[in-house]
């Protein structure tokens, strides 16, 4: 068996992950500030131009049902809030800044349209719940963020990982802790901290698997039950997917009755084409 890593191989390895650009940095960095200049910072963002036509195309699409068409930064904060936009504009930069083809059996496309499938399940829950739904969008598409990090810091071993699946027919994350000893809620956690997420989004990336576990948080529901909800659509189209097991606790938590799970399922297929074209264009 081959040396098991441990949560600091991951945190030594983050330095060679790329980074976010600078103002994505400052925007996740005040999340819990009062006073900041928002102008500025949109000012900072419309520098760049691809992050910036992202960000706009998302906040024009029908996820926000806008009765006008907003063309700058500064409008989309107006009309959505600087919230939302944050995250929209967060969402724009970390699907780009990953690489693909680190390791060349992991499906980088299949990644993303599962993320982006899950952060539109998890807002649509959030709305049902009536719970913050552009956390709940945020935390979806950075739910799994931690198999990118094993991917890109460690490539051969992921492949192991990915051989250790198809071998045993059993979820990526029992095939991750076996061949790497690692899983990618841990490597999600240390980017996290790395990325200065929010205690919130911490809590959600920490136990979207474990939702039960005390102190999990409420976000981490979602998460778990929209994860779910979108390995059982199979939107990211693996052929090999399982549907992950469903906390009983989490799933009744929800409260979700057949006509509202019918209107779940189409929501998200109908917001997942359309998020998908945008952020995987």
């Amino acid at each position: 068996m081959t040396e098991q890593l441990s949560y600091d191989d991951v945190v030594k390895n983050l330095q060679d992950l790329p980074s976010l650009p600078a103002v994505v940095m400052e925007l996740l960095n005040s999340i819990d500030q009062e006073d900041i200049d928002i102008g500025v910072l949109a000012k900072k963002v419309s520098h760049d131009q691809a992050l910036t036509a992202k960000t706009l195309r998302l906040a024009n699409s029908s996820l926000y049902g806008l009765q006008v068409k907003v063309t700058t930064i500064q409008q989309a904060i107006t009309y959505l809030g600087f919230q939302t936009t944050r995250n929209l504009i967060t969402a724009a930069a970390v699907t780009g800044c990953f690489a693909e083809g680190a390791c060349k059996e992991f499906d980088h496309k299949a990644f993303w349209r599962h993320s982006i499938a899950t952060a539109a399940c998890a807002k649509i829950l959030a709305r049902h719940m009536r719970f913050n739904q552009d956390y709940a969008f945020t935390a979806g598409l950075l739910h799994d963020i931690g198999r990118l990090v094993l991917v890109s810091c460690f490539p051969e071993r992921y492949t192991d990982v990915l051989a250790y699946r198809e071998a045993h027919d059993c979820t990526l994350l029992e095939a991750e802790r076996t061949a790497m000893g690692i899983d990618h809620v841990d490597a999600g956690l240390a980017l996290a901290e790395h990325w200065n997420f929010s205690d919130t989004m911490r809590l959600a990336i920490g136990g979207h698997h474990e939702p039960e576990r005390p102190g999990a948080g409420f976000l981490a529901t979602i998460i778990h039950v929209a994860d779910a909800v979108v390995h059982a659509l199979d939107l990211a189209r693996q052929p090999d997917d399982q549907v992950p097991k469903v906390s009983t606790v989490a799933w009744q938590a929800l409260a979700l009755n057949e006509e509202a799970c019918l209107h779940l399922f189409r929501e998200t297929e109908l917001q997942f084409e359309e998020i998908s074209m945008v952020l995987l264009a």
